[in-house]
């Protein structure tokens, strides 16, 4: 060997080498430069967002210089992708001036500009930090996981503030309260150093000096100091703040997370672990008077305290009065106590501090101010019950809020410092500092001390509790420079020779060679002494390892590791090279920027070049095969080997991909001793031609000729061996070529070297490697690695005279075992050497085997396996123990009796946590095993593709797990274990459940519906976003949806039809169609309020435009010319504000289409605005509809200040009632105090009187109710009593519409205490019930209590009311108060009091319109009494009317004198009104038949009364009334479903618009029309307490007469209704063709009192009843997957579901067709087929096959497999085959099973052949059988007998006869001797040994050392060979075909 190649042999060729230039540079030039900043200074100050305050003309001088100066830096990292995923690109941030450019990119991906930051000052640094908020910070509290978001930021460090940018888009800035140092990036946030001015050298004795160190955890966040804990000399740990000046940070890691710093004093690091501060220690801290007691320390917490707070307030405008006088006082008081001193200011000598450390501190003031300055304000009454002296009171009160102290928040503990030796330097501070990892796994700290040129590196790791880091001694290593290369777990050191080397940890791997550089250590080192070959320098035994290894004294230049070469000699040659390096010009200067495995190299010319360390190895075997034996080897000997392949493999000119193996194997060996040159097999591997240092093969001879030898090297090399076992071979019948053995081969025997490094290991590295062989056996894609792999085992197991080991070997790979020979004898003294492991078993380890006894039921033997390494095989076990063996423990967390985990030596078998535990999150749902099983795989990351590359016996078991899985999965499962189970239906819902949803509710809105024709005339009607397409699956019959849309509109003219009589004028005439006009205009005024509940929550604007509101159009077109009639041409008379209230109506419709899930912010909501005044009433509605629908919270309190000080009645009371409303139930204080400003009620007596719109005031008190809804706040209750019966002013106030106010103050009331009964805590002496009973009969009047008795007292001069209660104000109010407490708790003492009067003179005295709300009010109290039927309805009538009263459907009167029978007439249909009221809240969006009928019949019964004879006694508009509340009762029970029955009833009432009608009952027609139709059918209403009140405010059942009308209810109040809506149509859509069709669900009801356990099939899209009535919904098959949703655990997840869109998503089966193409299910493929089932109907055309199944794979299948082709002959039997197999799986479907059938024939077909091989298929084959007839499947179906068929019944028993045949007849021709010689341990003739393997592998037999072991000699009959052969669990049918050898004598088979 050259020595050339020998000096190359330890060298490292690095790649890619690349000119370095940080990308930012040339950006920079091209950014507009700080000269366009200057220009932006001069505009005002207050458009810049500067933080500076010192802008003039000097700032930007200074600029100027640094930007000529152009200081440059960056830094770069590993590329973060925001999925995170691994991305290989590095990210680069640069900083110039005042700029940052952060860049992406790498040499083979463009590098692209991310964002470019400009700041106004000079940045000082700039870097990447993530901040983590904690929950409640962070706006969106919705979010379900409890984890905290993190936050990706970029910090940009200026003088006086720092800026920090998320990813997200949100800028921060806070000002910086001292002059900082540096900036350092924790795990938590950002840690700050303080810089240590000139003046501030020790202190003066008295005071500490001032922390040094702060942390920022968030930008929002306080800067506070940190504190330190560090271990005092006795071991009392002592607590305070960081406040050395001589401590300076050098280097912070997140993860571990660690501080290292340095003492400029003492010279010396210290390492300390930096983490969150315990309540305790900041306690401590906090508390330093009372601990220590010394004055010094009473300073310490206050003048910092003070020192951050002056600067933040006195250099502000706004700063407190007070702050001088504190700081007079604060002397004075701390003599006098010294508890008060540690929380108060101390600000004397600090203001000159902060004048001088922050030069322009802007208003950007410290963020703790305001929340200190505004407790000031409200004092707590406490403080002045400890006052003594009014002097004092006046100082604690201004000072304490203010001096709260800043409370720490990180802390550090002391780890490790470093040793003090005498020579240490003054300057020793490492200039570099990173963290590395070995090759090993072992991490060490490494720092660069430059002064020495030294790194010295100091190992650490975590204690076996993870708590602390231990720290263990220092290394030093000389060196230049230094830099980490994570990618590969090395670190490259720059020697002061200018050489490059690498080091693994302490390790020395080689020098670097840089392709293109000179390497100097070439040209003078040739005349070093060399070792004469590579394998003297390897240490043997006798010299031990570790001499080196100590910590070696400085100064001496010895390279800690022994290398290849001596390393002493090494080292004399180094003044040489330096010389020779120096002349060279270029050399390495430094190293910088390391990321991944890239590294910039700075060279002496100041150019850069970046480079590639290579990798350790690149395919996939090597590194099983390194990972495996670093694993099992001693650390130090592990990294000995790994350095000596690392550098084998990465020499320059190295071996490319494929000869990577072949490299390995022959670097492995001759580390094991052996002799690669001699042995054949590896002397024959070919590297590709490239010379390889480490193995040179023959030199390659100049001769051309060639010779025999060359011939000999084919036949023996691995290309011929693969070209003879390939098929290709056998089919052309090759013989096979006899190799003449090599002439050396056996002439004399090879003997090991036992002196090499790893020769003692062989047995633990054999058996490793034996692991990993069977770990990639259950993986089918790597094959060829196996292959190679096996035949190291075999030279290994031959040399180590493993029998069973070669056995085993030969049976799977028959033909790879007959081509090697050769052993190498180990003689007995060196076995002697060897170290057997404990691990090691005599018997092969085999997962086969394993899974086979499994399934037999045998014992099985725990399975060795390697953590880390062989995890397929650890998951098979497991996976095969729980589903198998029904083992539910064997994943819950310690694996152990299945697997055994091999360690290396020296370690403990200590038995590691698993690294993933899994937690069944989802314990509940799983019941079966096939359910754990599929979970668990999730868990552990088991994905489709891994199952794929399973072998199919292997993957059996699971697949089958899975197939049961599929049949019956649980909804809530997530989105991954849907995947594995191959359900898209329910991976794409559980998927959308994570997601945002987007613009339409489900796909794309089907608009092309509509003939364009109609669509422009109708575009602007507001109805056109609704979801088609969903609408005409739910009413596909008829055009209802159409109709209703033309009963609501309200944008086109109406038709104004009057006929002109003959003797009218034409004036006349046009009067009269005027007058018609207004008729039918109050009809179109009434319609908005329907139209929003038929477009409820459909739309998702789009933030950059407005919103569009239709216009509401009051004219007419008169037939037959279509002339306008229009209402002000002033011939009549038209009320004032007409449409006022109609147009706040329509703004409400408009905005109630945006969905609450739209994305939409203030800025939109201003936005809408609308220009023109007249258009403010709409604008009010369209504010209100944002509060019910939850967006009015995204709008700024300034904007909603800024719309009540408009004072614009309408604006107000949209406003406050949408505040309210989406603020529902929180108490939210803020918006409390906005509403009592409109109460004068809520306000102090003292307050000034606001003059507040009386609607306004209404809206208001109603907003109290909803914002306390069910609080059942005491104060908030009391008042809303006392204004139920709120007297008339004395002057004019309170006069008008006393009546909605009243009403409003029962409602909100009601809403208080809703539902709360008896149950009033803390109310008793209120007496709220008799209270209200006394408002509701009347009586005198109670003395008022409370701070408004004054306003009570005088009478008012406009009503004369007396001292009695009006009873006609305050009754309805009372009522439903009363109703609303006592809503639902059958209370019947309460009921009673609201029984309607049963004599006539009572009933003279009560209104008849109050015994509607009565009725309804008792019913509602009496909630579980209520009945859908008739009888129940007339049973709230009292005895009295009943006998006396007109029937509905009387003809004549009934004549009485004594009696009113008016009276009797009108209380009988209010009470029967009230009663149907209550009937339709009771069943309200049920559905409910029976109440449906009834209701029904009471409408029909009403509408018949209108036009009998005695309406007029009853009254016309008694009746109408009632008939509308009939009406509403009726659309609240069918609330969504679009009855067609009740949308006659709403057709018939829209087309009456004459006489009695008025505005009022055309309001609540539309509003039934609207309820009908909610949402377009996707809402309905509930029945919760909440809703009921809300429905309540918004169908009060007294209607207004017209369009301005709001004296006994306010119409804002209609709109309530949307808090009672909810979503509860479920829409399944097609996974597939994603749209939405029919499905079958079936809905199970909990039974009740009234019902017990019921089913209910409905055809979806449907909606639901109330979720709280079910206990599951499924999706029923057969034309769909089924699907479970079980709601006994909880409603959240279906909730979710309907929440957004109601979207299920659903799969149709294979060969099905949906329900509307195919309604009766008889064109089904499946239907077809199964009738006439014969031969020719299975081998179904492949064009039929889309119907079954929409994977394309399957289609390509048909396509290619299964097409008859012209001349087929023998072929067509296959196909036949295949189109079979491909519709057993379709129709079953299991498609992922046509793979495994395939596999099986093929290997069937191959084994009649006999070409088999390799065993390999066989075993699988096996595995499918056994798990066949494995006992626990056999259980499985007959616990489930109709369950599908997973493989097919008549396919495996033809195979399995087809192998037993074909094993029989080799049997016969003459496979039996061949058994015989095998059995009796005699050579077998080689033509023979792959079908011997089959027959062995096949039937179980055991091997011939076991038999011989077994003593089966002496047996004579069968009986005998049976018990015997007991222990080998061999089967009997394979015991048949062995006994007539064993016996000798097949006659004695005759037992």
């Amino acid at each position: 060997m050259s020595d050339h190649s020998d000096e190359r042999a330890t060298m490292i060729a690095a790649g890619d080498l690349q000119e370095f230039a940080p990308r930012g540079r040339e950006h920079c030039r091209r950014h507009p430069s700080a000269l366009t900043l200057q220009l932006r200074r001069l505009q005002p100050a207050s458009e810049l967002c500067s933080s500076d305050g010192a802008a003039g003309l000097v700032g930007s001088l200074r600029e100027v210089t640094i930007h000529e100066r152009q200081r440059e830096s960056w830094q770069l990292r590993k590329g973060v992708s925001d999925v995170g995923e691994d991305v290989d690109y590095d990210e680069e941030l640069y900083v110039a001036s005042n700029m940052v450019i952060w860049t992406k990119g790498s040499k083979n991906q463009a590098s692209a500009v991310y964002k470019a930051f400009t700041v106004d000052s000079p940045v000082l640094q700039a870097l990447w930090c993530d901040f983590t908020i904690p929950q409640e910070k962070s706006e969106k509290a919705d979010v379900s996981d409890s984890d905290e978001i993190v936050e990706k930021c970029i910090c940009i460090l200026q003088n006086s503030c720092i800026n920090v940018h998320s990813i997200e888009g949100k800028d921060y800035i806070a000002a910086l309260p001292f002059q900082v140092a540096n900036v350092w990036p924790t795990k938590y946030g950002l840690l700050f150093e303080r810089s240590s001015s000139s003046h501030e050298v020790p202190p003066s004795p008295p005071r500490e000096p001032l922390p040094t160190m702060f942390s920022m955890l968030h930008p929002l966040d306080e800067i506070t100091p940190l504190i330190c804990k560090s271990g005092g000399v006795f071991g009392s740990a002592r607590v305070q703040y960081v406040a050395d000046y001589t401590l300076r940070i050098v280097f912070l890691n997140a993860e571990p997370s660690i501080v290292m710093t340095y003492d400029t004093v003492q010279s010396l690091h210290t390492v300390w672990a930096l983490r969150r501060v315990k309540p305790e220690e900041q306690n401590t801290v906090l508390k330093f008077s009372e601990q220590m007691g010394t004055p010094q320390h009473v300073a310490t917490s206050s003048s910092l305290t003070a020192h951050l707070r002056s600067l933040s307030k006195g250099d502000s405008p706004v700063g407190s009065p007070f702050q001088n006088y504190s700081s007079i006082h604060s002397q004075s008081r701390s003599v006098s106590s010294p508890s008060m001193q540690s929380r108060s200011p101390s600000i004397s000598n600090m203001a000159a501090l902060s004048r001088s450390h922050s030069p322009a501190l802007g208003v950007h003031s410290f963020s703790g101010v305001q929340r200190f300055n505004f407790s000031s304000n409200a004092q707590s009454p406490k403080r002045h019950s400890i006052t003594h002296s009014p002097n004092s009171t006046s100082s604690d009160s201004f000072l304490i809020p203010e001096t709260e102290p800043i409370i720490p928040e990180l802390c550090i503990d002391h780890l490790w410092t470093e040793t003090v030796t005498n020579m240490r330097e003054k300057n020793s501070q490492a200039s570099k500092v990173f963290i590395t990892t070995d090759l090993c796994g072992q991490k060490f700290l490494c720092f660069l001390v430059e002064s020495q040129l030294q790194l010295r590196c100091v190992k650490f790791q975590e204690s076996n509790d993870k708590s602390q880091l231990i720290f263990g001694s220092v290394t030093n290593i000389q060196a230049k420079d230094a830099a980490p290369v994570q990618g590969i777990d090395t670190l490259l050191v720059l020697e002061g020779s200018g050489n490059l080397v690498l080091y693994s940890g302490v390790v020395r791997v080689g020098k670097v060679f840089i392709p293109g550089l000179p390497a100097p250590s070439l040209t003078m080192s040739n005349q070093m002494p060399r070792p004469s070959t590579p394998l003297d320098s390897v240490s043997t035994p006798s010299k031990p390892l570790n001499k080196h290894l100590g910590p070696l004294e400085e100064g001496v230049l010895l390279s800690p590791v022994p290398e290849l070469r001596d390393s002493s000699k090494l080292h004399d040659s180094t003044y040489v090279e330096d010389c020779t390096f120096q002349q060279l010009g270029t050399f390495i200067h430094a190293l910088r920027d390391p990321v991944h495995n890239r590294v910039t190299l700075e060279l002496s010319n100041n150019t850069m070049v970046r480079i590639t360390i290579p990798e350790i190895a690149t395919s996939e075997l090597v590194k099983r095969c390194l990972q495996g034996v670093k694993a099992i080897l001693p650390k130090e000997i592990a990294v000995q080997m790994l350095v000596k392949w690392y550098n084998a493999y990465n020499a320059p000119g190295g071996p490319s991909y494929h000869s990577e193996w072949n490299l390995f194997v022959t670097c492995l060996m001759n580390m094991m001793g052996y002799n690669t040159e001699r042995l054949s097999w590896t002397r024959n591997l070919d590297f590709e031609g490239s010379l390889s240092p480490v193995i040179a093969p023959k030199k390659a001879r100049p001769s051309e000729t060639g010779s025999d030898e060359d011939w000999e090297y084919l036949l023996s090399s691995d290309y011929h061996r693969n070209f003879e076992s390939h098929p290709v071979a056998k089919a052309l019948q090759l013989d096979p070529l006899e190799v003449s053995a090599p002439k050396d081969d056996f002439s004399q025997s090879l003997s090991l070297d036992s002196s090499t490094l790893l020769f003692t290991h062989i047995p633990a590295i054999f058996f490793v490697l034996h692991l990993i062989y069977e770990e990639l056996k259950l993986n089918s894609l790597m094959g060829e690695g196996i292959r190679s792999l096996v035949v190291l085992l075999i030279q290994l197991a031959r040399d180590l005279k493993l029998e069973a080991y070669i056995d085993y070997y030969y049976r799977d790979y028959p033909a790879l075992v007959k081509t090697s020979r050769q052993t190498c004898i180990i003689d007995q003294v060196q076995t002697g050497f060897m170290h057997h492991p404990s691990f090691f078993s005599a018997e092969p380890p085999s997962i086969f085997q394993w899974l086979s006894s499994c399934l037999k039921g045998e014992r099985v033997q725990p399975y060795p396996y390697l953590p880390g390494i062989c995890e397929r095989s650890k998951l098979v076990v497991l996976s095969v123990a729980l589903y198998i063996l029904g083992d539910e423990s064997a994943v819950s967390n310690e694996a152990s009796h299945y697997l055994y985990k091999i360690t290396s030596g020296q370690r403990k078998q200590q038995i590691e946590p698993d690294d993933y535990r899994c937690s069944f999150r989802h314990s509940t749902s799983v019941s079966s095993l096939a359910e754990k099983l599929v979970i668990w795989m999730t868990n552990v990351g088991f994905t489709l593709r891994d199952l794929e590359s399973l072998p199919f016996g292997v993957a059996l078991p699971i697949r089958d797990a899975i197939y049961y899985c599929r049949e019956q999965p649980a909804s809530d499962w997530p989105e991954a274990v849907c995947l594995l189970i191959g359900r898209q239906d329910l991976s794409k819902q559980a998927c959308e459940g994570n997601l945002q949803k987007g613009k339409s509710s489900v796909g794309p809105v089907l608009s092309s519906d509509i003939p364009s024709g109609t669509e422009s005339e109708e575009d602007e009607d507001g109805m056109n976003d609704m979801n088609e397409e969903v609408m005409s699956l739910i009413w596909s019959e008829d055009l209802r949806v159409q109709e209703v849309r033309r009963l609501l509109q309200s944008a086109r003219p109406v038709r104004v039809n009057v006929v002109q009589m003959p003797e009218a004028s034409d004036h006349e005439y046009i009067e009269e169609k005027e007058n018609r006009l207004l008729q039918l205009c109050q009809r179109t005024m009434a319609l908005p309020v329907g139209r929003g509940m038929f477009t409820l929550f459909s739309y998702h604007p789009v933030p950059t435009e407005q919103l569009p509101i239709p216009k509401l159009n009051l004219t007419g077109r008169a037939p037959p010319r279509n002339t306008t009639v229009d209402l002000n041409s002033g011939n009549i008379d038209v009320p004032p504000n007409m449409a006022c209230w109609a147009s706040f109506h329509n703004g409400v419709a408009a905005g109630l289409k945006i969905a609450p899930a739209s994305q939409i912010d203030s800025a939109w909501i201003v936005y809408n605005k609308p220009k023109i005044a007249e258009l403010a009433n709409e604008y009010a509605g369209f504010l209100m509809a944002l509060g019910l629908n939850g967006h009015l919270t995204k709008l700024a309190t300034l904007n909603i200040h800024d719309y009540l000080t408009k004072g614009h009645e309408m604006t107000s009371i949209g406003l406050l009632l949408g505040v309210s409303a989406a603020k529902l139930g929180t108490m939210d204080m803020a918006i409390t105090r906005l509403l009592s400003i409109h109460i004068p009620a809520l306000l102090p007596p003292t307050s000034t009187e606001l003059d507040v719109p009386h609607n306004v005031q209404v809206a208001a008190v109603i907003g109290i109710g909803l914002v306390y809804q069910g609080t059942a706040h005491r104060h908030t209750a009391e008042v809303l009593l006392a204004e139920i019966g709120r007297p008339p002013g004395p002057e004019m106030e309170y006069c008008t519409d006393r009546e909605s106010y009243s009403l409003a103050s029962g409602l909100a009331l009601g809403m208080v205490c809703l539902g709360h009964g008896s149950n009033l805590i803390g109310m008793s002496d209120l007496n709220v019930p008799e209270q209200l009973y006394q408002y509701m009969v009347g009586g005198h009047r109670r003395f008022q209590a409370g701070m408004h008795r004054e306003k009570h007292k005088s009478p008012s001069y406009q009503i004369k009311e007396g001292d009695t209660i009006n009873v006609d104000v305050t009754c309805p109010g009372a009522t439903l108060a009363l109703a609303m407490i006592y809503l639902k708790t059958n209370n019947r003492s309460i009921a009673d009091w609201l029984q309607a009067p049963d004599t006539m003179y009572l009933l003279d005295f009560v209104k008849p319109e109050f015994l509607l709300l009565r009725t309804l009010a008792r019913c509602l109290i009496l909630w579980d009494d209520i009945l859908p039927n008739s009888k129940w309805v007339n049973s709230n009538v009292p005895q009295i009317i009943r006998e006396n009263s007109i029937s509905l459907h009387a003809t004549e009167l009934p004549s009485s004198e004594d009696l009113s029978l008016e009276t009797l007439a009108q209380a009988h249909v209010y009470i029967i009104a009230g009663a149907c009221l209550s009937l339709g809240f009771r069943f309200a969006g049920s559905e409910n038949l029976a109440a449906f009928k009834c209701l029904y019949k009471y409408a029909t019964d009403f509408l018949k009364c209108l036009s009998a004879p005695t309406a007029s006694i009853t009254g016309h508009y008694n009746l109408e009334t009632c008939l509308s509340v009939l009406l509403l009762s009726l659309a609240m029970v069918m609330a969504g479903s679009g009855n067609l029955k009740v949308l006659q009833l709403c057709r018939f009432m829209h087309k009456k618009t004459g006489g009695e009608m008025n505005y009022g009952f055309h309001l609540a027609h539309h509003m039934a029309l609207g309820l009908l139709f909610l949402g377009g059918g996707r809402y309905s209403l509930s029945t919760s307490n909440s809703s009921i009140a809300a429905l309540l405010c918004a169908l009060y059942p007294h209607f207004p007469v017209h369009s301005t009308d709001n004296r006994y209810h306010l119409q804002a109040l209609r709109h309530l209704y949307v808090l009672a809506a909810e979503p509860r149509l479920l829409t399944p859509v097609d996974v597939d063709s994603n749209t939405p069709c029919y499905a079958l669900i079936e809905v199970t009801y909990k039974g009740t009192q009234w019902y017990a356990e019921a089913t209910e099939e409905l055809m979806a899209p449907t909606l639901l009843p109330e979720l709280h009535l079910l206990k599951q919904i499924r999706v029923k098959g057969p034309r769909y997957w089924e699907l479970l949703i079980d709601l006994s655990k909880g409603t959240n997840h279906l909730k979710s579901i309907l929440s957004k869109g109601g979207v299920l998503y659903v799969k149709l089966r294979a060969g099905q067709l949906s329900y509307k193409e195919d309604p009766m299910g008889w064109r089904s493929l499946l239907a077809q087929t199964v009738t006439h089932r014969n031969s020719e109907a299975r081998a179904f055309k492949p064009e039929a096959i889309s119907a079954f199944t929409s994977d394309p794979a399957l289609f390509s299948f048909a396509d290619y497999f299964c097409k008859p082709t012209v001349n087929m002959g023998q072929k067509q039997e296959i196909l036949d085959l295949f189109s079979s197999i491909l519709y057993e799986c379709v129709t079953q479907e299991n498609p992922e099973m046509l793979p495994t059938y395939i596999a099986i024939d093929q290997a069937v077909r191959r084994l009649e052949r006999r070409e088999m091989s390799e065993t390999f298929e066989l075993w699988q084959i096996k595995l499918v059988l056994e798990f066949f007839s494995s006992r626990s499947h056999q259980e499985r179906m007959s616990r489930n007998p109709n369950r599908g068929l997973f493989m097919n019944s008549e396919f495996l028993p033809v195979m399995k006869c087809t192998i037993d045949n074909t094993l029989d007849q080799w049997l016969e021709a003459g496979g039996d001797v061949c058994l015989h010689s095998y059995l009796s341990g005699q050579p077998t003739e080689e033509s023979q040994l792959s079908m011997l393997a089959c027959f062995l592998i096949y039937h179980s037999v055991p091997t011939p050392g076991q038999l011989a072991a077994g003593g089966l000699e002496g047996s004579t009959n069968f009986s005998e060979l049976l018990l015997k052969f007991k222990q080998w669990n061999m089967p009997v049918r394979a015991l048949l075909r062995l006994a007539p050898l064993l016996l000798r004598n097949p006659q004695s088979m005759v037992l």
